[in-house]
């Protein structure tokens, strides 16, 4: 009997989850009740209840995405999908990622290995519920484990963002994000404000945000996290709340070997490289399976790779004797007071990010949170690259405790804020300074004008409303025009030349925003990248560079006017090539599109000294859309009741098909937020859905 291709895959897929353990099966009773933003309210009666339901509902709403990246966590990508996806998992075998996971399943307590089994459970229910609604390219996938769910994480925490693989085979490696805490003191009513506003690539992901309201006996919390996780890392709840941003502690380091009969030199003799054979199989166009070995190297500092340019480096990473990182997150989530949130805090098991955190009672803390290796000397930049690896001087061996990290509590100021910038001007005035910590903790600076305008927008006034709040963080102003435009206009105005005289009477008149309807907005974005860099955060060209004793208010002014305005001539032309004319406005060109919509955009370049945060790409087709940028928000005041104000800008799912990919889009070009529905009763009278399990 002849059947179609994906019916056969479905009926394989029923199959395996048929065959899976019974454990896996189990499917404790709750509901998930989703609103008309897609957003699943989840209610169970006990904590693998919560579980199941969200593991059910992240299946749903982005089950390509995350499936595929269990699959790379397994190191079976290959297998799986084909040649692509060989270099993934030689990352993953090399480093020993899935079989740590093994071993960090195994040493969770016995009630959180259920919580795993109870996520994947729910992911394996609705694959066996609806597979149509998942690629076929995916299924082959299942049934997933706890396992998967912490190999996931795993892979994400420690080999995403703590060790890239790019970075440790030369690339780059960037995210960002904001964050903001208001003590009682500061604000007008005298309710804590905390602000969660991730900033990460658009692009569907293992970076991709999930929003989700988790609730269940001594359970609530709201918030969001990255898709295939099972707990929230952005969370609140009616008492208190945390958000995190990326503070790239140097919590891996890459060694450079110098190679020798073989082997490798420290301190001056041979030493013979740890070698396991390995092998992967690798899918072909045929559908056939190729097995391709692998020949896995160590040293003593870790697993070893050979670059293209050459080099032969090794990665070290702290923290792989932690696994409780995701229960660390749960757990934040369910503390009770100021001193059990600080406990849990205290295991440092999260090996990376800032946290901010505030509560109803008026605490609110900043952390330079991390699982941070101890040197005798050096700074960010000896850490941050190649590091000798022939001597065993620079093998470290231990990590700083959370006594040594930098934080701020409680300050005088009234606020703790973070941009991913160093920990130092985490408030104003300063609580903390560098020089009471080690050289390689963080840099000194400089300090981003994304984070100056952060420190402005909460140092400056003296009491904040919940509705400045919202303003404050909404604020497309340009602080790098206050800086130096001034100064620009009156070089511009000495000259002669028509083209300069017209481009600085566009300067002149706008409203140095980067609004929808800005007018000139584009043209000094423009000139900006040739005054300060591709990236704008050059401070060559300023008259006077950044000071760490100025470091909210420097830099400031133009070093040779006259080259400035030669700058502003080429801009104009540059505009005038790029969007016809030099005050065409900027959501005439920026634009918010997903699928069928196609929005006017705000928001630009964090560099620019920008809060409202918008990574555009470069122009195509007489448009340019977000590559990365304002993705998750919430605004919460813990009042009582509490108001909760937020947004997912790319809307909450990105299964192919689904209504709520671009659903928000609007209010993100109306800069609008939502009500974030955190009552059942709320929910009840926006349900779209609901899902019994």
């Amino acid at each position: 009997m002849y059947f179609p291709r994906n019916l056969m895959i479905a009926a394989a897929l029923a199959a395996s989850l048929a065959a899976a353990p019974a454990a896996v099966q189990a499917a404790p009773k709750g509901e998930i009740l989703y609103d008309t933003y897609g957003v699943p309210h989840i209610y169970g009666k006990d904590e693998a209840s919560v579980f199941y339901g969200f593991g059910y509902a992240t299946a749903q709403n982005h089950g390509d995405v995350v499936v595929k990246l269990y699959g790379q966590a397994r190191g079976r990508a290959a297998e799986y999908w084909g040649p692509a996806e060989v270099e993934s998992d030689k990352w993953v075998i090399a480093n020993g990622i899935y079989e740590r996971a093994k071993a960090w399943y195994a040493q969770e307590p016995a009630s959180f290995r259920a919580n795993l089994d109870a996520f994947a459970a729910g992911m394996n229910a609705y694959a066996k519920a609806h597979p149509e609604k998942l690629d076929p390219a995916v299924r082959q996938v299942f049934p997933i484990t706890g396992v998967d769910v912490m190999a996931h994480g795993h892979r994400l925490m420690n080999y995403v963002y703590v060790a890239p693989q790019a970075r440790t085979m030369g690339g780059n490696a960037d995210a960002g994000s904001n964050a903001w805490a208001v003590m009682p003191r500061k604000s007008a009513s005298g309710n804590t404000l905390l602000l969660a506003n991730p900033h990460l690539p658009w692009a569907p992901s293992q970076l991709t945000y999930f929003e989700a309201d988790l609730n269940g006996p001594g359970i609530k919390m709201y918030g969001a996290t990255q898709v295939g996780l099972p707990v929230l890392r952005f969370a609140f709840n009616d008492r208190m709340g945390f958000t995190n941003t990326v503070n790239g502690v140097l919590g891996a380091t890459n060694y450079e070997l110098k190679l020798a009969d073989g082997g490798y030199l420290l301190d001056g003799k041979v030493r013979a490289f740890e070698t396991k054979a390995a092998s992967l199989k690798v899918k072909q166009p045929d559908g056939t399976l190729r097995t391709e070995p692998l020949e896995l190297r160590s040293s003593v500092h870790g697993p070893v790779f050979t670059r293209a340019d050459g080099k032969t480096v090794a990665v070290r990473v702290a923290g792989l004797d932690r696994p409780g990182g995701l229960r660390q997150y749960w757990d934040m989530g369910k503390s009770k007071s100021f001193a059990d949130y600080q406990a849990i805090m205290k295991r440092l098991q999260v090996p990376s990010f800032n946290i901010v955190y505030g509560d109803r009672e008026g605490h609110v803390q900043y952390l330079y949170n991390g699982i941070l290796p101890k040197h005798a000397d050096g700074d960010v930049a000896k850490w941050g690259g190649l590091v000798a690896g022939d001597t065993s001087a620079t093998l470290w061996t231990d990590t700083h405790s959370y006594e040594d990290l930098p934080k701020v509590i409680d300050p005088p100021s009234g606020y703790v804020q973070n941009t991913n910038d160093p920990p130092w001007v985490s408030t104003w005035p300063q609580a903390i300074q560098a020089k009471d910590y080690p050289a390689y903790m963080a840099n000194k600076g400089p300090m981003s004008l994304r984070a100056q305008q952060s420190s402005h927008l909460m140092a400056d006034p003296a009491k904040i409303t919940f509705d400045d709040f919202v303003v404050r963080k909404l604020t497309n102003h340009v602080l790098m025009t206050d800086r130096v435009l001034d100064e620009l206009l009156a070089a511009a105005a000495q000259s002669a030349d028509p083209e300069i005289l017209e481009a600085a009477a566009v300067l002149k008149a706008w409203d140095r925003t980067v609004d929808a309807d800005a007018k000139g907005a584009l043209l000094f974005e423009a000139w900006a990248r040739k005054f300060a860099g591709p990236t704008y955060n050059n401070d060559a060209n300023y008259r006077v560079r950044w000071d760490p004793a100025k470091p909210i208010d420097t830099p400031v002014g133009l070093k040779d006017p006259t080259q400035a305005v030669a700058m502003l001539k080429a801009a104009a032309q540059e505009a005038k090539a790029s969007y016809g004319s030099i005050d065409r406005p900027f959501g005439e060109v920026s634009r918010f599109a997903l699928g069928k919509v196609d929005l006017p955009g705000n928001g630009g370049f964090g560099n620019t000294g920008v809060f409202h945060v918008m990574t555009w790409s470069p122009l195509k087709d007489g448009k340019r859309t977000p590559v990365h940028g304002e993705t998750w928000v919430s605004m919460v005041e813990f009042s009582t009741p509490i108001k909760a104000l937020g947004l997912m800008s790319y809307g909450n799912s990105t299964q192919p098909g689904s209504l709520h990919r671009s659903d928000q889009l609007e209010h993100l070009s109306k800069k609008t937020y939502r009500t974030l529905w955190t009552t059942r009763a709320e929910v009840e009278k926006h349900l779209e859905s609901k899902v019994p399990f």
